[in-house]
């Protein structure tokens, strides 16, 4: 650091702009021209030599020219020390900071943010105009986290009023949205096991779960209420024994075209998962939900959708008598 000595200054005639000039130009060295050769262009930077400027005791007897005539040297005019500060100074909201970087590995950052939070509310003293504010990824997933309490519930019910408007039935539109929790299990256990946390990437992988076990629901349903009307008009749904077999037929005899249907989307989504390269992480952990969903979601579909669609109309049945 040059500490001017302003006293002094005013002794030999000089000002504080003299002397920065020579601090700048002398030391610090300033482009004064640019040369050009063909198509390539060079500064070319004009200060002393390296010998006059490469130790502090140097720097002392740099010369400085007064309105005189003579020539000083900058320790008469300047206290020259060594002092350590920043590398860079920052600042933000016209209030200087400092960062300090941490790299996440092995646990969620959510997590981690918070229970930081916790020790060092118990054991840092701030003093008075300091404040700590958490920023970086956890900051875009805070306000990520807020969208979705907002667009979580809206797209529930956008699917539910969709259902409902194209089944016309409350029962059914509810049977259709049992593929939610089946694609939960599966899309949990996949997490599990390719150890990923809970992120913003994860959290729009199940949004978009939440679309395709719609889609998987309606066409199971679909093919339910195929074989049942399709008995019915044969007039073969005249006791227990009747419905079930209309739906077994509708359940097990049509395996092959909700499979090619859950096995389409399920193809699409593998290679994602062995993708390598820019936004691969982030990719992959917005496929791995719908994964694991979809698989559990056709397994318990097949599994569970027929028992519950055979209680719902063996209840009808009943009412008819």
């Amino acid at each position: 650091d040059f500490d001017l000595r302003r006293d002094r200054l005013a002794r030999y005639g000089l000002t504080v702009d003299d002397a920065q000039m020579i601090i700048m130009s002398a030391i610090g060295g300033e482009n004064i021209t640019t040369t050009v050769e063909g198509r390539e262009r060079y500064p070319v930077n004009l200060r002393y030599a390296r010998e006059f400027r490469d130790d502090i005791d140097d720097l002392k007897r740099v010369l400085v020219p007064t309105p005189g005539g003579a020539q000083i040297p900058l320790m008469e005019i300047a206290d020259l020390k060594i002092r350590t500060g920043p590398a860079m100074i920052r600042d933000e909201n016209g209030m200087l900071a400092g960062y300090v970087f941490i790299d996440m590995s092995g646990r969620d950052i959510g997590g981690y943010v918070k229970e930081a939070k916790k020790i060092v509310r118990e054991k840092l003293d701030l003093p008075t105009g300091y404040s700590i504010q958490w920023s970086g990824q956890f900051e875009a997933m805070e306000r990520v986290k807020g969208r979705l309490m907002f667009v979580i519930p809206l797209t529930l019910l956008i699917i539910f009023l969709l259902l409902y408007f194209n089944t016309r039935s409350a029962t059914k539109t509810m049977i259709i949205l049992l593929a939610v929790p089946f694609s939960a299990v599966g899309a949990v256990w996949f997490l599990y096991l390719l150890d990923y946390n809970m992120s913003i990437g994860v959290w729009v992988g199940i949004l978009a779960l939440l679309g395709l076990d719609a889609e998987t629901g309606i066409f199971m349903l679909l093919f339910l209420d195929l074989a049942y009307d399709e008995a019915g008009k044969k007039d073969r749904l005249r006791n227990i024994s009747d419905l079930k077999e209309a739906i077994v037929n509708g359940a097990v005899k049509r395996v092959r075209p909700k499979l090619m249907t859950v096995a389409c989307a399920f193809t699409g989504l593998l290679p994602i998962m062995w993708s390598h390269g820019t936004g691969a992480d982030t990719m992959k952990r917005i496929a791995a939900p719908m994964v694991g969903g979809l698989v559990t979601s056709f397994l318990m579909e097949l599994l569970v959708y027929p028992a519950i669609y055979y209680v719902w109309k063996s209840r009808t049945l009943t009412k008819k008598g």
